[in-house]
């Protein structure tokens, strides 16, 4: 668990004036790496900071992104996220559970666009998407069993020959 100070630190570090609200949401992040939507932040402080407002988490973490702070992930369809950690990496999502993971990258100059000519790159994301270690097997079952469907549909000695 982070200590105020530190939180304190990276938030004066990306020009972000501390308060209450913002030091328990950047503290939140940088504790949590699940990569949190709105709503994950806002549950996760509200009972502890009673006087908090989504609108407030909103703004703090839309702050903190156009600052540097943290990354904001559009990698989910329906909710940004956020991640503390602001080093080059990849993101994995699971189409099942919608989990996010960490992914490292050896080096982002690698998957550099030669042909850039005059465009300046001042951001990039890469994004995985597939199936957590937890819910392959869920998956693998699901399409084993859709198999077994389709092969017991097709060996149905009522069906008619052609």
């Amino acid at each position: 668990m982070k200590t105020q100070s530190e939180v304190v630190k990276r938030l004066e570090q990306f020009g972000v004036k501390p308060s209450l609200q913002r030091i328990a949401i950047m503290g939140y992040l940088m504790d949590n790496f699940v990569h949190p939507t709105v709503d994950t932040v806002f549950s996760g402080l509200s009972a502890s900071i009673p006087t908090l407002s989504k609108t407030t988490v909103y703004n703090t973490l839309k702050l903190l992104a156009r600052q540097g702070a943290v990354l904001e992930l559009n990698i989910d369809d329906k909710n940004l996220r956020y991640d503390a950690n602001i080093f080059r990496h990849a993101h994995f999502r699971c189409k099942q559970c919608g989990s996010v993971h960490d992914v490292p990258v050896g080096s982002f100059e690698a998957l550099n666009v030669k042909s850039a000519g005059e465009l300046v790159i001042t951001e990039s994301q890469l994004y995985y998407k597939g199936y957590c270690g937890r819910c392959k097997a869920e998956a693998n079952k699901k399409a084993a069993e859709e198999a077994e469907e389709e092969e017991a549909a097709n060996a149905d000695p009522c069906r008619l020959q052609p």
